[in-house]
């Protein structure tokens, strides 16, 4: 308090020694100046009875000012500019950026006409063949009075049509599933499950990894990347035999307590086979996704051992199951 007394007391005298000219000279406010007035601050911190013990303290004065240059300060400005900036460039926060696609992406023009001509020819071109055995026979074994046969096309296009409502509701429901994992589970989370597999396998390729890990690593990136539209699929399934149960409970004639257990049963045993034919599925894409991936182009392979594992995982499945359990999927 004695210090700052002084310093206010020699302000009120010469108004002008706190200019910045006064503190470079040595008229007025010089180091020593300086130098006394902590002096006397810090003798009046200490106590009167103390001071028999430790005595005065002792300050040493100097009239030297320390003077930086100014091209000193701009050098460390523009020094420590550049530590910062290439620390913030080692050490920056990984940014996920997810794209979501339209929620009715399943109606546009080319992947609805692609849906459609799947459907058609999976439900058409097996009526091709009855046709085709019929005249190997008749070329074999002439028939004198060959009878008109009729093939009926109006059940495949209800088929045909079924199956287009079921793969349009499976890609809505898996642009529903992305919104909601976007809302409630973490961004990273998020972004592994919306990212693009094909692109990632081909950057997870560039990075000269071992075969084995990176055929890990494309498998478990198909296994996120695949998980909402397997989802998506049984969550279609499921429903569609719901609903087809109670309407049978409902349209029966035998309300009884028995045939509702017997359906509840059926039902049961339903979901159960959609459950391991969709687990399959996601399993066998993985894998052959990552198999593909390593033998083959990282891209075109993966998408290639994607869909080949998707189509053969619940056939192999069901047909060891058969096999081996007797269970009838």
């Amino acid at each position: 308090m004695a210090g700052i007394a002084i310093l206010l007391d020699l302000y009120k005298k010469k108004p002008s020694f706190c200019s910045p000219q006064s503190f470079h000279s040595s008229g007025l406010f010089s180091a020593s100046a300086a130098a006394a007035s902590a002096a006397a601050t810090v003798a009046a911190g200490t106590p009167f009875a103390s001071r028999f013990l430790f005595g005065y303290p002792k300050v040493s004065h100097c009239d030297a000012g320390a003077v930086l240059p100014e091209h000193y300060i701009s050098n460390t400005q523009r020094s420590s500019e550049d530590f910062f900036k290439n620390d913030a460039l080692k050490y920056s926060v990984k940014e996920y950026k997810i794209e979501l696609k339209p929620l009715f992406s399943a109606f546009e023009l080319r992947p609805f006409a692609l849906t459609t001509l799947r459907s058609f020819l999976l439900f058409y071109l097996p009526l091709l063949e009855p046709s085709l055995n019929i005249e190997e026979d008749e070329e074999d074994f002439p028939q004198d009075s060959p009878e008109e046969r009729r093939v009926d096309l109006v059940v495949p296009l209800k088929k045909s049509v079924k199956q287009i409502i079921r793969e349009t509701t499976v890609v809505t429901t898996r642009r529903i599933l992305e919104r909601l994992a976007v809302i409630y589970v973490s961004q990273r989370m998020a972004w592994k499950l919306l990212k693009d597999v094909p692109k990632s396998a081909v950057r997870k390729s560039q990075r000269g990894m071992p075969a084995t890990v990176y055929f890990f690593r494309v498998s478990r990136t198909t296994f996120r990347g695949h998980l909402l539209g397997v989802t998506a699929a049984w969550i279609v399934q499921t429903g569609i035999e719901i609903y087809r149960s109670f309407s049978r409970i409902t349209n029966s004639d035998e309300s009884n307590e028995a045939n509702v257990t017997v359906r509840a049963k059926l039902l049961g045993k339903k979901i159960s086979g959609i459950t391991i034919r969709c687990g399959a599925s996601l399993i066998f894409a993985s894998i052959g996704a990552g198999i593909c991936a390593t033998l083959f182009r990282p891209s075109v392979g993966q998408w290639i051992g994607c869909a080949a594992g998707d189509l053969a995982g619940p056939i192999i499945v069901s047909v060891c199951l058969e096999k081996v359990f007797h269970v009838d999927l």
